[in-house]
């Protein structure tokens, strides 16, 4: 027996409970009596789209404060750094961007604006 995101041991002993007549009869004298089973939603899967990536943060952003930014990244499983490396994913450049806009360029870096990086949060 196969169920969904359930093993093969616990789909047998829910397979197993609903073939003993004992636990049906109780089953039916619980509905019987009033009790019902609602559908939970199921929870939403951890966003994880930033995960092993890392993102700098340079220049004025008009949407979000950096450190909200940051926080972003982070709680979408990514890294935020505070300067430039050959392992920096993207550097995420507004207004006034100076050095990490120059470093990100000399090292081959992607540059996203905050419109850009917006747009991957959607």
């Amino acid at each position: 027996m196969s169920i969904h995101e359930i093993g093969p041991q616990v789909a047998e002993s829910i397979e197993q409970f609903f073939l003993e007549k004992r636990n049906l009869e109780t089953l039916r004298k619980l509905f019987e009596g009033g009790v019902k089973i609602q559908a939970q939603p199921a929870e939403a899967a951890e966003d994880n789209r930033f995960a092993g990536m890392t993102f700098v943060f340079t220049g004025a952003l008009e949407k979000f404060t950096r450190e909200e930014a940051e926080r972003l990244v982070e709680e979408k499983g990514g890294r935020a750094a505070s300067s430039v490396s050959k392992k920096t994913t993207y550097v995420v450049a507004g207004p006034g961007a100076g050095s990490k806009l120059a470093k990100a360029r000399e090292l081959g870096v992607p540059v996203l604006t905050e419109q850009e990086f917006l747009s991957m949060l959607e």
